[in-house]
Formats: structure tokens, C-alpha cells, sequence
């Protein structure tokens, strides 16, 4: 861990529209992982929905962080996962439209940058989703991968060496 890591808490920030179906991933994963997961004091989780520039705080405030969205890539099957870093977005490494928020994301860790506050790790956790009309429910395909992005979350997060514990469900 680097020194501004360990001043710092890790953050997973999920963000998406409820209103605009499979837009609404990254808030589903924060639920899940509220519901079935116990985390230490030293990771916060948000539900950042469409908050924008007012996301700033939380990215200065911690490190490493986490988001949680869609990602729109061409010829790639809805539910397919990905990963990635701010630094191969940025860089061009990965040839993506990211969704509306994530290039608010990366304008936004510019500003902190240009603060001098910027997370030294930005990771994206991505779906491709199948749609973003209108509608309150995701698509089967989407919908399916909020467990399986919860679980590769929790795993980053031990191999870090945070100690988050599966709640016992009745």
C-alpha cells in the first residue's frame, strides 16, 4: 500500500440512472454488496447515481477506488465483463465509448489532479449493457452479472489486504 492509501480508504462508487434499465448496474452492485457483505470502517461504498462533479470529494477523499458502471464497446455481447484503469482509458489502450458517466469520471480525476488530490489507483468494473431505454427492471443478461462483479470487487479488495466478510443470510 502506498503511503496515500494508507491515509485513506478504499471506495467503490457505483453510478447509473434507476430510470434508464441496464444505466442502473453500478447502483444494483452497491446494494448487493451492502446486502451481503460485511466491509471494515477503511472501505466506503456509494451509490453515486448521476451525481457528476459533485462525485469529486468522494474520489479525493479516497484511494484506491472503484467504479462500478456500463461500458459500451463495439461488437461486444451484452453481460460480457471488463476491466479497467483510468490509465488505459486515458491513454487510448482500450479503443471504448465508456458510458456518459465514466467520461464525467475522468474529467472529474483530472480536476483532482489538477488539486493535487487524485486517487493513485482507479479502477472501472464494466457490463456492456443491453439497454438503456426507458424502464425500471435490467435486462437478464445485465442483471446476471451484479453477483459476479460484486464477488471480483471483494476479491480485489482481499488481494489489497482489506478484510470484508460474507454476512450470514436466515
Amino acid at each position: 500500500m502506498t503511503q496515500a492509501q494508507k491515509t485513506k480508504k478504499a471506495g467503490i462508487l457505483g453510478i447509473g440512472n434507476l430510470l434508464l434499465s441496464d444505466e442502473s448496474f453500478g447502483i444494483h452492485v452497491i446494494e448487493y454488496l451492502e446486502s451481503h457483505f460485511s466491509f471494515p470502517d477503511s472501505v466506503t461504498l456509494m451509490d453515486g447515481g448521476t451525481a457528476g462533479i459533485y462525485m469529486a470529494p468522494f474520489l479525493e477523499d479516497h484511494d484506491p477506488i472503484f467504479i462500478v458502471d456500463v461500458v459500451n464497446l463495439n461488437d461486444a455481447p451484452p453481460g460480457g465483463i471488463y476491466t479497467f484503469s483510468a490509465e488505459d482509458v486515458k491513454n487510448g489502450n482500450i479503443q471504448t465509448r465508456m458510458s456518459p458517466h465514466q467520461l464525467g469520471i475522468l474529467e472529474i480525476l483530472d480536476i483532482c489532479k489538477l488539486r493535487g488530490v487524485v486517487p493513485e489507483t482507479v479502477e472501472f468494473f464494466c457490463v456492456i449493457p443491453k439497454t438503456i431505454d426507458m424502464g425500471l427492471e435490467m435486462s437478464e443478461e445485465v442483471s446476471a452479472q451484479v453477483e459476479k462483479i460484486s464477488e471480483k470487487l471483494v476479491e480485489r479488495l482481499h488481494e489489497m489486504g482489506y478484510d470484508i466478510k460474507e454476512k450470514e443470510h436466515a
